[in-house]
């Protein structure tokens, strides 16, 4: 498979991406991941990257608070997960990152996933010895 080409998503790619994330089973029912997809292409300090073999076939949500930079969302569909197209998605948001100016990426992953583990792993991320608090602030 030749590499994917890694842009920018459009407006026009939110049923696809939200489609590929619902896929690969990173919605959960308390988020709604068409508001994600607009909240994080309309903000200045955050994009969504997708990978492109004629279709969306990976994305990553990417964004920064001036201090950290953070990833959501990776996904790859799951024919085409294996070849290389979600390291190049890592890589495509941590070059991201650095030309905004960010000096550390980080990431959360559910403690249940173990193959996101491994990825990310294998991508030279180490595991953080932190407690991560948080409540919603709608509702």
């Amino acid at each position: 498979m030749h590499r994917p080409v890694i842009a920018p998503a459009t407006a026009d790619d939110a049923a696809a991406v939200v489609a590929l994330w619902h896929a690969c089973g990173l919605t959960r029912p308390w988020n709604d991941p068409h508001a994600d997809f607009a909240r994080a292409q309309g903000g200045g300090s955050s994009d969504i990257l997708v990978a492109r073999d004629g279709d969306v076939i990976g994305s990553v949500m990417v964004g920064h608070d001036g201090h950290r930079g953070w990833l959501y969302y990776l996904a790859v569909v799951p024919d085409a997960q294996g070849q290389g197209i979600g390291s190049a998605l890592f890589a495509a948001a941590e070059d991201w990152l650095r030309t905004a100016g960010v000096p550390k990426v980080q990431l959360m992953v559910r403690s249940d996933n173990h193959a996101a583990m491994a990825f990310y792993a294998a991508c030279g991320l180490d595991r953080q010895d932190v407690a991560v608090f948080g409540r919603f602030l709608t509702g």
